[in-house]
């Protein structure tokens, strides 16, 4: 049937969600410069030059035009809600379309490598995006506060309250868009800040509090239920068109005598200006004599433009007396597995060909970086680069026991006098080792000769193992059992089962040495240990399973992290430290660090975009109208500069319950809380992980219920939250069914490890979507989607994870920052995959792992610029990998798959309606008999019935004499 081009019309009106309540504004601090996360920048390719094409329409099976359904044009298929009718002139089906062509609706969890039990799953009730769910009548809930002498905090205006809004959870599908809205808007008192600049409060891409109004006492703050704590992310990186850190390069740092805060945004100026009190401790310090002073051009300056009086966000050119030694420079010291294993999988060829790529990449602006290579089976392999020869030299150390440097220099080169030295060992080294047999692997060894090459100088080693480690000191046997999987035993195995990582990083720490790890794990590779050395240092880890180079797939992912992240700016020999006003402290830390006092961080390395989270508690109580929270990063930069950069965050203090509900930052506690949830999986049980989630959500559901709500007490009908934690029960949900702490005997510990490991160091940016994918439909997507548009790439609408939302003719893209899916439907018309994958019919589409092709079509166009956007957007050197998935093709994929979509049911795990069933049971019940806000687990609600149960026929079987 010959095709035709049309141009198809908008979506109908009656398919738009309905109109819910207006988002909160956003801070005025935002900064311009980040791009907004829906829609970032792009650059047309020169074949589509930015003109929109008319969208092809594709002929159909059975149906008179395209594979798109003219019913769901608009967006999603009504839904029979129990108790809330659909929503006037929605669309029926469309008439004539066969009503059994749905999909086999049977998610279930599933994970890459493991056994799969039978298929359980069934799908989520239907629930139709956009419906409004009820609201409590405005008097009521003036009446209430009013009641309860709920008034405005610091910090608000006096109608403050009365803006707090309430929604209900149960029947009605989340509003997943708002994951990406704003945090509440921070309301300062009127003057707090000694500026008008838009900049002059921290962005949140930086730091972001769990509170954006911080309770004034401690009771208040226990009161709540609330986690309090920060999310910072001081490295965060600067994509084009973003603004880059001012830089305040005259050395003047003007900072509190008593608490050593730096000046800032928010301090007061006294005395006609020569003194300035500190925000923080109130100390009156002396203004620096040259603080209005440009010693440059040896003028008098405006004090008012200075840098640090205007953004929060500021990096100082540090003086000597910040200096213990000379700035280091930038060393990249490579430990490379060349066993056996290691070189048949195709990673020492790829390794060697992507850092000779990557050379021109390394950052060496003053012409002062060293490089230096570590070959390593079962002997060790130094390379001299120095060599008059011209050819690198081999020496090689095979005692054990007692490793040593087999000379005192030359092992690590300046990368400019060495170049051509190295670019010959790199074109060999794949050839050096192609006849190994050798099956062992001594990293410990190896790694403590590193040690000693760079400790002098401090530096990064980048550590290539495909191997478990077997010879020497700290070699590991694989201890994975399948019994243990799925018990309480399992947290065992995601603990290290050597102390000679932990101490080894704890050395590295103390000698401003960052190690990173790339594992590639064909087999056991004991995740769980050797993420000691990166979580210690600063480091980051990296785990690639079943790899081989054959697959250009896994080469390419592997090649683009090597190569982005060698190339990254990053921060050396640093340390940080977070300050808050008085009666408030730093109490418990999460990320990749040393703890080197109470409050002082050490990282030997601070990657971009790697995030901290800290735990904040009380001291006293506050009786000031706002806390100022303040981080200082001492650094070296990349091009070899001392520097200080400081991020300020200044906060209103509230008396008021409703004010603290209404500041809440769902995506910020999301991000606390997985860090807990992984220090509790691995210091105790996965079990208790768990059960504090689900615990900390009816906790802060219950609060609300009975403080904020009508139905104080007593069962309710729905679940109500405020609008701005809506979603906090879904991306609970969301953790629960994540492969870091989802239960089941099927999840290999070390994926269980590494998913881990990037819940506690994903900046919220990337994490949110890592537990809550995002998930579009492409075969209907309005024809400006997958176009350049004013922002960028114009992406599709996010849609809600469950597979209702999937159709047998449709093509569908889910991606959680780590890997991309393109679902494709049975029933998907041949005009689709001939432009999509210039094939002709949905059987000749390959499932699996794949890269899409690039073809003359509009339709793949647009889908390429939207995968290149979805890789783009997220900003860490992840490579997401793309699998096509299809309908009827490999059972394992397709599981996998659907273990995405967390709104619908998958044995042992509720559905999200479900869990909403659930988390209201434990509310009523909770509230009803435990006014005191204390809540039971599962296992300890069950444990307190029995006991009861036994109490009564004790009584009963006393009384009767039996």
């Amino acid at each position: 049937m010959a095709h035709q081009q049309q141009h198809l019309p908008q979506q109908p009106p009656v398919q738009q969600p309905v109109q819910q309540p207006p988002l909160q504004q956003p801070p005025q601090f935002q900064d311009p410069g980040v791009p907004n996360m829906g829609m970032a920048g792009g650059t047309p390719s020169p074949a589509q030059g930015g003109a929109h094409k008319p969208k092809r329409v594709y002929p159909g099976q059975n149906m008179d035009s395209s594979y798109q359904d003219p019913a769901s044009a608009g967006g999603f298929q009504p839904a029979n809600v129990p108790g809330i009718p659909p929503p006037p002139g929605v669309n029926q089906p469309y008439p004539g379309m066969n009503q059994q062509q749905t999909m086999d609706q049977t998610p279930q969890f599933f994970v890459p490598g493991g056994d799969q039990g039978p298929n359980l799953g069934q799908p989520a009730p239907g629930f139709q995006q956009g419906l409004q769910p009820p609201q409590p009548h405005m008097n009521q809930l003036t009446n209430q506060m009013g009641a309860m002498n709920v008034g405005p905090g610091y910090g608000y205006s006096n109608q403050a309250a009365s803006n707090l809004s309430t929604v209900a959870l149960m029947g009605v599908a989340p509003r997943v868009l708002d994951l990406d809205a704003p945090p509440p808007t921070i309301n300062l008192p009127p003057n707090s800040a000694i500026t008008d600049s838009p900049h002059a409060n921290c962005d949140p891409s930086y730091k972001r509090s769990t509170l954006n109004a911080i309770p004034s006492t401690q009771q208040l703050l226990q009161k709540s239920r609330l986690p309090f704590g920060l999310v910072i992310t001081p490295y965060r990186s600067v994509k084009e068109g973003d603004d880059p850190v001012p830089v305040v390069t005259d050395s003047i740092i003007a900072r509190c005598r008593r608490c050593r805060t730096y000046i800032n945004p928010f301090v007061r100026f006294v005395e006609g200006g020569q003194r300035w009190k500190c925000n923080m401790c109130y100390t009156l310090n002396e203004v620096p004599s040259s603080f209005d002073y440009d010693p440059q051009t040896q003028q008098p300056v405006d004090r008012w433009q200075r840098k640090e009086l205007n953004h929060a966000v500021v990096e100082y050119i540090a003086p000597t007396e910040y200096m213990v030694r000379p700035p280091q420079p930038l060393v990249y010291l490579f430990v490379i597995d060349v066993s056996y294993p290691a070189v048949q999988c195709g990673m020492v060829a790829t390794a060697a060909t992507t850092i000779l790529e990557s050379l021109d990449r390394i950052p060496d602006d003053e012409g002062r970086t060293k490089i230096g290579i570590i070959t390593v089976d079962s002997s060790i392999h130094f390379y001299n680069l120095n060599a008059t020869s011209g050819e690198p030299q081999m020496l090689v150390v095979s005692d054990l026991e007692e490793p040593f440097l087999p000379q005192p220099q030359d092992l690590l080169c300046n990368l400019r006098e060495c170049r051509s030295t190295l670019e010959s060992l790199l074109n060999r080294l794949s050839d050096m080792f192609k006849d190994t047999q050798a099956v062992g692997n001594a990293l410990g060894p190896a790694l403590q000769t590193a040690h000693k090459m760079i400790s002098p100088i401090g530096g990064k080693i980048l550590c290539l193992q495909a191997t478990l480690p077997n010879l020497g000191v700290g070699a590991l046997k694989p201890r994975e059992d399948p019994k243990v999987l799925g018990t309480s035993k399992e947290s065992t195995l995601l603990q290290a089962s050597s102390a000679f990582y932990k101490t080894l990083a704890i050395e590295c720490s103390k000698t401003q040495v960052c190690v990173d790890m790339f594992i590639f794990g064909s087999q056991y590779s004991d995740v769980a240990t050797l993420s000691c050395l990166p979580r210690y240092t600063g480091g980051n880890t990296f785990f690639y399973p079943a790899f081989t180079a054959a697959k250009s797939e896994d080469a390419l992912k592997f090649a683009h992290e090597l190569a982005e992240f060698v190339s990254q700016r990053i921060a050396l020999e640093a340390v940080m430290r977070v300050r808050a006003s008085k009666g408030l402290r730093m109490s418990a830390f999460y990320g990749n660090f040393f703890v080197r006092s109470t409050d002082l961080l050490s990282l030997p390395n601070v990657p971009r975009d790697q995030s901290y989270s800290i735990e904040i508690s009380f001291e006293d109580n506050l009786t000031i109208p706002t806390v100022c929270f303040q981080t200082a990063l001492l650094h070296t930069s990349s091009s070899g500069e001392r520097r200080i950069r400081v991020l300020t965050l200044a906060l209103p203090v509230t008396d008021s319950l409703s004010e603290l509900y209404q500041s809440a930052d769902q995506v910020a506690i999301t991000t606390l809380l997985a860090c807990k949830a992984v220090e509790r999986g691995m210091s105790s049980k996965l079990d208790d992980a768990r059960d504090a989630l689900t615990n900390k959500c009816v906790d802060i559901l219950g609060v609300y219920k009975t403080h904020l709500t009508a139905a104080s007490s007593g069962a309710t009908p729905n679940l109500q939250i405020s609008d701005n934690l809506k979603l906090l029960p879904l991306l609970t949900l969301g953790m629960l069914k994540h492969v870091a702490l989802r239960g089941g005997s099927q999840i290999p510990s070390d994926l269980r490890s590494y998913a881990m490991h990037l819940f506690s160091t994903l900046p919220s940016q990337c994490l949110i979507p890592y537990m809550h994918p995002r998930f579009y439909s492409l075969h209907n997507m309005p024809e400006h989607c997958g176009t350049i548009g004013a922002n960028g790439i114009e992406m599709p609408m996010t849609m809600n994870l469950s597979s209702e939302r999937l159709e047998r003719s449709g093509l569908f893209l889910l991606e959680d920052s780590q890997n991309i899916f393109l679902w494709l439907g049975r029933d998907a018309v041949p005009q689709l995959c001939m432009d999509l994958f210039g094939v002709p019919n949905y059987e000749s589409v390959r499932g699996g792992k794949m890269t899409l092709p690039t073809l003359e079509t509009d339709f793949n166009r647009r889908v390429n610029l939207i995968v290149g956007k979805t890789r783009e957007m997220r900003r860490t050197p992840y490579f997401p990998q793309m699998y096509v998935i299809k309908d009827d093709g490999d059972p394992a994929l397709r599981l996998w798959f659907l273990s995405h979509l967390i709104e619908d049911r998958a044995e042992p795990i509720m559905s999200y309606h479900q869990y909403l069933g659930h988390l209201k049971d434990r509310v009523s019940f909770n509230r009803a008999d435990h006014h005191d806000g204390f809540s039971f687990s599962s296992f300890e609600l069950f444990r307190l019935t029995t006991i009861i149960t036994h109490t009564f026929f004790f009584f009963f079987f006393l009384s009767t004499g039996q």
